[in-house]
């Protein structure tokens, strides 16, 4: 069976995966180098490496079903279903472990509508989400640690600790909004019942605001990506996608 999508038009490449040819095309080369394309037992996979690249960047792209995907590709549903099982963790952004002694970074937590209760619970959004926690370089605004999903009625300031992004983070300095009271992060200057806030905090606050936003510029960007938008995955699927789209938007900013 013939598919509708080919990996070797590069027209293709941009609306089913938001990275340019060539950034799609290092990752690839880089996901190659690691081993995805190495020989495995049993049955070998009917699509190469290329196109197994764009059909899991499709998935997480459009949140098409695999009754809709399948067929793009030439492939089964069942097929499809396992190339995003098998290929979509090793797509999956690695947390940074090291950082400059003058960096600055910015973290936020997004949710994400998960359909698995198992992992999901129902958040301020009402609907049943996933508590992602997001860090982010304030100068270069890539995605640098993605913390593990905690259910949608987890504070930020506790998923912060609880999804591991803290140990990741350490000690490198890391601005956040007013929602992390207690966790060392540098917030907005908060104002007491019945104090005027002097006119350096408020310049402070606008300065800090200011910078935050760069996180939740972020969020957008990454949540073109429609599968952030609806969660079908079961389990770890809803981490493994969160990360891999977060490598693929630090490739896309790279170009």
């Amino acid at each position: 069976m013939a598919g509708v999508i080919t990996a070797s038009e590069s027209s293709w490449i941009a609306p089913f995966t938001g990275l340019s040819p060539s950034a799609f095309g290092k990752l690839v080369t880089v996901r190659r180098r690691d081993g995805a394309d190495a020989v495995r037992k049993g049955r070998p996979w009917g699509l190469s490496l290329k196109y197994r690249t764009l059909l899991v960047a499709a998935y997480w792209r459009t949140n098409l079903t695999m009754r809709q995907l399948a067929p793009l590709f030439g492939v089964s549903k069942s097929a499809a279903d396992r190339v995003i099982g098998h290929l979509g963790p090793m797509l999956a952004l690695q947390p940074r472990k090291r950082f400059a002694k003058d960096a600055v970074l910015i973290v936020d937590g997004t949710l994400v509508p998960t359909r698995d209760r198992t992992v999901a619970e129902q958040s301020k959004n009402y609907r049943y989400s996933t508590n992602h926690q997001v860090v982010i370089d304030a100068d270069t605004r890539v995605v640098v640690v993605v913390g593990r999903p905690l259910p949608g009625n987890r504070n930020d300031c506790k998923a912060w600790g609880e999804s591991r992004a803290r140990a990741a983070v350490g000690n490198t300095m890391t601005i956040a909004d007013g929602g992390y009271p207690g966790t060392g992060l540098v917030m907005p200057h908060r104002r007491r019942k019945s104090e005027e806030r002097p006119e350096w905090k408020q310049v402070h606050n606008k300065s800090h605001k200011q910078v935050r936003a760069r996180v939740e510029h972020t969020f957008a960007r990454m949540k073109t990506w429609k599968i952030l938008r609806d969660c079908r995955l079961k389990g770890d699927g809803v981490h493994h996608a969160m990360r891999g789209i977060a490598r693929l938007h630090n490739l896309a900013l790279a170009g």
